[in-house]
Order: structure tokens, then sequence, then C-alpha cells
């Protein structure tokens, strides 16, 4: 929006007063100048509503249907994803202290810090769309802009058989695992699905159930009736006040959690989330970042040595915490859960073995599927 513009006038002075834009001002600025705009009122109030509240050159990507991702790659072009892998769009936002601005402004949005002491931030906007960006020099050019856009609503295990995001044969088998109350985790590379999954399986729990969730950036759309959300929260501008992960476990004990929820999994609060699910907290759950099934104890080992845990110790807790790993896959406009494989312990080492493979649309036993069954009580005939 041109501040030379009568909207424009109106809201340069509005934010010099020192007021924060809202869209109750932003409608009301427009209504000021409705008699000087005419016909072209409801096109500038809406561009003023993008620049000021929402993503500016980016608002219209993030509500084309499909869409996953918005990546902004400095001046060298702005990326979308609907599932069918990255495509180059025509947005142009022509220098890097336009990016840089962007970047900075929608950092603001997300309540988070974005400067040359803090190059790079991860936070939600308003609508829900997580943010990442990262300033120069941490990367080359100009600012980098990641967004990840939510589903309006979430699918549930039905609606995950019926797209292919789960084979059919296997939505009665993920039912089972939420009512026994096992211990999962969902693991996968990024944008394999891993929050989408793990949403539609709390949906399964019982409505009776409390369930604390823990996330370093609210992602989780769980359609359950009880639901208590604890977010992690960086410092503020002098070093002070940052909540972590860590002690958001802690205090998520303290709760009186029926089932606990870690969004993901990926630094020292896997200490606290193994000793919980060692201490009668059943039915516990998270994501995380593995490429492949057989990594997954790697992973937690890898984990656990930034809460100081020795290998044999991270093992040694996972093998009685965590008893099944769904693991997703993305393939070229596919993402679905490849594979079900069960924690064995055998002497002093621990493998994810598969108890079931997906193989173009055929479920395969593997060598735990007897395992998988004793756990569940029966599993199909695959």
């Amino acid at each position: 929006m041109s501040p030379t513009t009568p909207v424009g006038d109106s809201m340069w002075r509005h934010i010099r007063a020192g007021r924060q834009p809202s869209a109750a001002t932003v409608d009301d600025l427009a209504a000021d100048d409705a008699t000087l705009l005419g016909d072209r009122g409801l096109e500038l109030q809406s561009r003023l509503a993008a620049d000021l509240l929402g993503a500016g050159p980016l608002e219209d990507l993030l509500h084309r249907p499909g869409v996953t991702d918005v990546l902004v790659n400095g001046v060298d072009g702005v990326f979308v994803d609907t599932g069918e892998g990255l495509v180059r769009t025509a947005v142009d936002l022509t220098d890097a202290d336009h990016v840089r601005r962007l970047a900075v402004r929608l950092a603001g949005l997300a309540g988070r810090r974005l400067d040359d002491s803090s190059p790079y931030v991860d936070g939600l906007l308003p609508g829900g769309v997580r943010l990442h960006a990262v300033l120069p020099p941490v990367v080359q050019g100009a600012a980098h802009i990641s967004l990840r856009v939510p589903r309006s609503t979430g699918l549930d295990l039905d609606a995950l058989g019926r797209s292919g995001g789960v084979s059919p044969v296997l939505v009665p088998v993920l039912r089972r695992l939420v009512g026994a109350r096992l211990a999962f985790v969902v693991s996968g590379g990024t944008g394999s699905g891993k929050t989408t999954l793990l949403a539609a399986l709390l949906a399964e729990a019982d409505p009776g159930e409390r369930l604390v969730v823990v996330e370093d950036v609210r992602e989780l759309a769980i359609a359950h009736p009880h639901v208590v959300r604890l977010e992690a929260r960086s410092a503020n501008v002098e070093g002070r006040g940052a909540v972590t992960m860590t002690a958001l476990v802690r205090q998520s004990l303290r709760m009186r959690p029926d089932r606990l929820v870690v969004g993901e999994v990926r630094g020292a609060e896997v200490r606290e989330l193994l000793s919980a699910l060692n201490t009668g907290h059943e039915g516990g759950c998270g994501t995380l970042h593995a490429n492949t099934i057989g990594d997954v104890v790697a992973r937690f080992e890898a984990l656990g040595a930034l809460a100081d845990m020795t290998p044999e110790a991270t093992r040694t807790q996972l093998a009685s915490a965590v008893r099944v790993v769904l693991h997703l896959r993305r393939t070229t406009g596919r993402r679905h859960l490849a594979e079900i494989g069960v924690l064995r312990r055998d002497g002093g080492d621990l493998r994810c073995v598969p108890a079931c493979t997906v193989h173009d649309d055929r479920v395969e036993p593997g060598p735990a599927a007897d395992e998988l069954e004793a756990l569940l009580g029966s599993v199909p005939a695959w």
C-alpha cells in the first residue's frame, strides 16, 4: 500500500501515533476515505489488510487450494508446494530490503523478534500459518522465509484411508493402537505428514481422556473435547523469559495428563518424556524426524546425548517406554504410512523391526507381525 494514497496517509499517521494496526482499524481507515477511493475501495482495503495484518504479496498464495508450503528464497524466487513438489510462482519481491521488511513484519505478527542480533525465528502467525525466517549473513543473499500452511480442517483416520495417506487395511490397526493406550512415535522426513497422522490418531482417543500437548510451535489441530496446550517461548530482547520444551514436559506431568503428547521430539526434552512414559503415563506419543524406520533408535540416542544420557541409558529407557513406531514416507505427490514397526530388545541391542510394510497399496507382513498382533490383541489378515 503506497503511503501517498488517502488510506496510506491515514495508515501511516495511525502507526506513527504508536497504535498497533488491527482488523478493526484497517476497516475504519478504509471507511474514512471511502468517498475518495470510490470503486477501488474494496481492492485497496484488501491490499491494506494483507500488507498490515497478513503476508503481503504472499497472501494470495497462502489461500490457494492445496498449498501446504510457501517458500521465499530471498530475491531468487517464491515457490509453493501442493503435494506435487515445489513449483515456482510469478510473485516478485523486488529486492532484498523488501524481503527483509516482510520477514521482520511477519515475525512481529508472530510475536517474535527478528533482527541482526536474533537472525532467525520460528513462530505462528495469527491465522495458524507456521513461520520460519532467517536473515543474512546466516543465509546468503537476502532473507529467506518458509511458511507452512495448516489444513483448514483436520483429517480423521477414515479420511486418511480414503485419500491414500493410510492403507484402509491399516485403519483398524491404528484404532486398536490408540484404544490399547500403547505409547507410540510417528516418524518420517520433513513434510511427510507426521503432524496430520498424529492429530488423526489423537482424535480417536476416548473423549473422557485429558490430552496435554507440548509443542515448540503450535501445529497439532486435534478434534478432541479435552486438549490442554503448552507452547515453548523464546527469550525476550534482554535474553530472559525463555520457556523450554524440557521445562514444559516437566510441567505437563503435574497437570494430570491421561496422554502426554510431544508434538515433535527434537531436544533434551526426550529425557523427561521417556521418564514419564516409564512411570505410568500410558498412551503417550509424539513425532520424530527420521529418514527410515531403522534410524529411529539412533535418532533417540542422538537426542538423549543432548540430555547427557548415554546411548545405553537411552536404549534402556526407550525399550520400556515406546512400543510401536509408525513411519511415514513422502513420494512424488503422496504422503503415506509406509511401515509399522515394533521396538525389539535383543541383549544390549535395540532395533525397530517392521511388523508390516506398504508396497504399492499392498500391505505385507514383516518379521515383527506376531509381536504387533500380541500387543494389539489381533490384526487383520495382511
